[in-house]
């Protein structure tokens, strides 16, 4: 029953990462027609990297751990993340990218959770990485890439900070 749970969870996060990369990819051709830069073009596919194998990461530690575990707090700690993670895709509406892209003199948004804090997606995405694993009792998966995370968002923070401010 745990090993159908977790390949339902991470089947469920692995199609909600996939369609907002579809999403992006249709925001991306939008932004581009209306004359966006984009910046930081070099570290994403180390983003990518980092999300890929994380699920892998997560798939090869749950079943190589002999006693399969299940806590239910993280599973509801992650789904109430996934409202706020909504929020701001519908908030940034075409404005939102896995890219950083900025249409040169537009405004800021500043609705949804934009109001309150300055990068919330990557406050979202933390947790995420913290807390999925935890799901399992995936206690390296979770330390292991919650570092390499705040390694590479310290990085990307940088150059979407220099975006904003153009």
């Amino acid at each position: 029953m745990i090993v159908l749970t977790f390949l339902i969870i991470i089947s469920v996060v692995i199609i909600q990462r996939l369609i907002e990369l579809y999403i992006s990819r249709k925001n991306e051709i939008w932004l581009l027609n209306h004359g966006a830069v984009e910046y930081g073009h070099s570290h994403y596919r180390i983003i990518l990297m980092l999300h890929i194998l994380f699920f892998v990461s997560t798939s090869v530690e749950f079943f190589l751990t002999p006693q399969k575990k299940f806590f239910l707090i993280p599973l509801i700690f992650v789904l109430f993340l996934q409202i706020f993670r909504i929020w701001l895709i519908f908030s940034l509406g075409k404005f939102w990218n896995t890219k950083i892209y900025r249409i040169p003199g537009s405004q800021l948004i500043n609705t949804g959770l934009y109001k309150y804090i300055k990068h919330p997606n990557y406050i979202i995405v933390f947790f995420e990485i913290l807390i999925i694993p935890l799901i399992f009792g995936l206690y390296i998966t979770s330390i292991l890439f919650t570092i390499l995370n705040i390694i590479v968002i310290s990085k990307r923070l940088k150059i979407e900070n220099i975006a904003l401010k153009s």
